[in-house]
């Protein structure tokens, strides 16, 4: 254990902090977290916590959804920057005229969004229960934002519900071309090929399995097979590889890195707990809209 590491862990225990942190983040902070996971688990495990400080080694949105569920918790980001690239595609005005043109259907919010966002959405959604959660509406329509090719991956899952989608995406996950996927199919044919539903229609069309990095993880564990081709960022085909030794992975292209997850380093989580730097803060009107949208879904 280096030094920085048993700061860190010193520190937690002096002001009971926990450290959330999500599998797209650079691994070596695994090393110092509570909870790693996708956005629900850590949504979950927020929402639970009777930490006094909740760090969150993530980026902006997921830490604002951390501060609605936890609002008596002081909550904090390693560095500011750590944004959302897709989040920040809608805002509230644009959220207003996408509703208006579709009046009277249901809107689902991916948690990828801001917290005003979500403050007039019905309901929240993550990669693991998007599909549940539209279902769960019990309508033959839904608006879905801000991820188009998510939201039309689980209108592909469900009969008769047709998801209108907001035209917003991740860029990393669009990197990934079909041409990789026939590549990989060719230079591994017996690799499992999974893929995460926020990539194109054309990618997720030729992969064998496609689900959030929680159920892609849950997925290689299970399984007797031993080669696997993983098309999502980074930080899970990492974790898998050190999790998993007896079984291979390829990442389907060496650029799958989220540059907003990769912000954080042990450095700034150490800065972030001893000076309790970079609080979030969510106006307690929208944190109240919010956390109905995300209460509902949890």
């Amino acid at each position: 254990m280096n030094e920085i590491t048993e700061k860190i862990k010193k520190l937690k225990q002096e002001k009971n902090a926990v450290i959330l942190a999500h599998c797209y983040q650079n691994i070596e902070i695994d090393e110092v977290a509570d909870y790693v996971g996708d956005s629900l688990y850590l949504s979950q495990m927020a929402a639970k916590t009777d930490a006094d400080i909740i760090v969150f080694a993530g980026v902006y949105f997921m830490a604002q959804t951390a501060k609605i569920l936890s609002p008596d918790k002081k909550v904090l980001l390693p560095r500011m920057e750590s944004g959302c690239l897709m989040a920040d595609m809608i805002n509230l005005e644009q959220l207003r005229e996408f509703k208006s043109k579709h009046p009277n259907i249901p809107t689902v919010c991916y948690i990828n969004s801001t917290a005003e966002v979500k403050s007039e959405c019905d309901i929240c959604c993550t990669s693991s229960n998007a599909k549940n959660v539209v279902a769960s509406l019990k309508s033959d329509k839904a608006l879905f934002l801000p991820d188009t090719y998510l939201g039309k991956w689980v209108e592909s899952q469900l009969d008769g519900v047709e998801v209108i989608t907001y035209p917003g995406y991740c860029p990393t996950h669009l990197r990934i071309k079909p041409e990789d996927m026939l590549s990989m199919r060719k230079n591994h044919p017996d690799a499992i090929i999974l893929a995460h539903p926020e990539c194109h229609k054309s990618v997720t069309d030729l992969a064998d399995f496609v689900g959030s990095t929680k159920e892609i993880m849950n997925y290689v564990k299970e399984s007797d097979k031993k080669q696997f081709v993983i098309a999502t960022e980074k930080g899970v085909y990492d974790r898998l590889k050190r999790d998993l030794p007896d079984k291979e992975f390829f990442l389907i292209k060496e650029n799958l890195i989220c540059p907003n997850m990769k912000w954080n380093t042990l450095e700034d989580i150490y800065n972030s707990l001893k000076y309790e730097q970079h609080e979030i803060t969510v106006d307690e009107e929208i944190a109240r809209k919010a956390h109905k949208c995300i209460e509902r879904m949890l």
